[in-house]
């Protein structure tokens, strides 16, 4: 494994910009070029980081940023995909929910109590296939979105207004607890079988906002002279076809519901593969299952 490497995830990136940079070896031939300016910063500290990125070939050089800038920009605005969300303005004045592009409203239910006060907030649940949203009738700003990718589990339990939704969401969002009251029984079981199965099959084919395709080559058109020679310049080099089986729930490697965020084992512990503490890899998997964790769309 190389020793000089760096791999920079989208969450903490801040900013991308380019910039003419000179080297050292540059100066001396009295040329330049356009450098990649990559700001970066780690949630749990207030550490920030600056890369530079730099090629030879200026034509590189523009896809290169193009395409950082347009995924950057793309992770930034599909969060409502994958991070739970409290007092968010998804909610229109009318009371309407605003559909992300690809979600289809599954079910919606009023007089829905939201458990997390002494008396209760009266409000809208909705269940969506890609999250699950509620919101007060009184504020609508009081609300709460939670996706399928934070879900850590769905089940009924006993609480002191009576057999309640409990939503419990993974380490890595938070943890939550939330509870719901809704009335009567039958209604209640529906919503959780429905949530349950919605959320099933979300972890195996993920939603995440963002959608490529691919542009293929088109074909040459025939010329009159079939004597002369015709160039074709093939663009579909990088297709490539996966083989290896995927693990169905590519999310599994990273979510731990069994530890709590301040307990002991959760500490970084040295990795000899990648010479860096990292924090325990979840029992079953190993450290090559957390570089593949994509399935196909």
């Amino acid at each position: 494994m190389p020793r000089i490497n760096i791999t920079i995830g989208w969450n903490c990136i801040t900013g991308v910009q380019t910039k003419t940079s000179t080297s050292i070896a540059q100066r001396n031939r009295g040329g330049s070029n356009e450098a990649i300016y990559v700001m970066a910063k780690v949630n749990s500290s207030t550490t920030k980081f600056e890369f530079i990125f730099t090629t030879t070939n200026s034509s590189a050089h523009s896809k290169l940023f193009n395409t950082i800038n347009s995924l950057s920009r793309a992770y930034e605005t599909t969060k409502m995909y994958r991070e739970l969300k409290m007092r968010g303005i998804f909610i229109r004045e009318d009371g309407s929910l605003r559909i992300l592009p690809g979600e289809n409203i599954i079910e919606k239910a009023s007089g829905v109590w939201n458990l997390s006060t002494e008396t209760g907030s009266l409000g809208v649940f909705i269940v969506t296939n890609i999250r699950i949203v509620w919101y007060a009738e009184l504020n609508i700003g009081y609300n709460v979105s939670v996706p399928y990718l934070t879900l850590y589990s769905a089940r009924v339990r006993e609480s002191k207004f009576g057999m309640a939704l409990v939503l419990e969401t993974t380490s890595s969002s938070g943890e939550y607890v939330l509870g719901f009251r809704i009335d009567p029984q039958e209604r209640l079981q529906n919503l959780l079988k429905t949530i349950q199965s919605l959320h099933k099959a979300h972890l195996l084919k993920p939603v995440f906002g963002v959608s490529y395709v691919k542009e293929k080559a088109e074909k040459p058109e025939p010329r009159g002279n079939q004597d002369e020679e015709v160039d074709v310049i093939d663009t579909n080099e990088d297709d490539v076809e996966i083989v290896k089986t995927i693990r169905p729930d590519p999310f599994a490697a990273y979510f731990d519901g069994n530890h709590s965020a301040t307990d002991e084992k959760r500490l970084p512990v040295l990795n000899p593969e990648l010479g860096l503490a990292i924090e325990p890899i979840r029992n079953g998997f190993t450290l090559h299952d957390l570089w593949t964790i994509h399935i196909d769309a």
